[in-house]
């Protein structure tokens, strides 16, 4: 008798705290705001562009005549960018920059359309879930960094970086990501880390100079292109990954190569499991 009537107390004392609590209101989106967003090149030597972008579509392209110019639509105040200069520093972040205490709700907006300037510098991305359609080529890159959460994105190179990028560094969670024209980067190192999802790496383009490439991943599919006619060396490591490498690829051990002349890649993947394929 005495423990049914501590259960009840209990029963109704959760039950009037529950009454007692105000569920806030999921965020409503409001009309659509589009703002012009455009930054000047600062007056110093080394130049650093970092974009901090939340959830929705980040739309990149060369052809500003200034550091970067075009557009931020949105339909959710948190979504305002703010602009930050200092010296050759400049940020362009949404709100707070707080990207992760945003919460989802329907009807979300985030759009930015940007044009690069063609001037040297660091550039630097970093998002949470979200579109991206990154077109670089052309761009006087001498660093590039990239991370996102759960994304689908696309990375181009179309034409090549006139400088030398040093490290060219990308970390995602589970994601579809492809990157191509990679051999116009014009990097020393490619870190390209990631977890679940669906990977490409295509190393088209020119490659004008030896490089790097290091690659960990966990269960995912992994596509690694190199047109024929470049020398490049693979070496696999981890766990469980099935490797199906195309004609042209020689296999001794974990390692993998494909004849070319020229400057050479080298490749480290290390992969939990999940399919690996080398292709041309």
């Amino acid at each position: 008798m005495y423990r049914k009537l501590t259960a009840l107390i209990a029963v109704f004392a959760l039950s009037t705290l529950a009454c007692g609590i105000n569920v806030p209101k999921p965020p409503q989106p409001g009309p659509d705001v589009t703002e012009k967003i455009q930054v000047d090149y600062p007056d110093t030597d080394e130049i650093t562009l970092k974009l901090k972008f939340g959830a929705g579509k980040l739309t990149l392209n060369p052809g500003a005549a200034t550091l970067t110019e075009g557009t931020a639509t949105y339909n959710y105040d948190q979504f305002k960018p703010e602009i930050n200069v200092n010296d050759g520093n400049v940020e362009i972040r949404i709100g707070d920059g707080n990207f992760n205490g945003i919460p989802a709700f329907d009807g979300l907006k985030n759009e930015w359309d940007l044009k690069l300037g063609d001037q040297p510098m660091n550039l630097s991305i970093e998002s949470g879930a979200y579109d991206g359609i990154f077109e670089l080529g052309g761009l006087a890159l001498t660093r590039l960094d990239i991370s996102d959460g759960a994304s689908n994105t696309n990375v181009s190179f179309s034409e090549p970086n006139p400088v030398e990028m040093s490290t060219f560094t990308y970390s995602s969670g589970a994601s579809d990501v492809k990157l191509t024209g990679l051999s116009n980067a014009n990097f020393s190192l490619l870190d390209f880390s990631a977890g679940a999802g669906d990977y490409t790496l295509d190393f088209s383009g020119e490659l004008q100079r030896d490089a790097s490439v290091k690659v960990e991943s966990g269960l995912s599919n992994l596509i690694i292109i190199v047109p024929e006619g470049i020398h490049a060396v693979v070496t696999v490591e981890g766990g469980l990954s099935n490797v199906n490498a195309v004609s042209g690829w020689e296999r001794s051990g974990n390692d993998y190569q494909q004849e070319g002349e020229g400057p050479t890649l080298t490749f480290v993947i290390e992969m939990g499991a999940g399919n690996l394929t080398l292709a041309h």
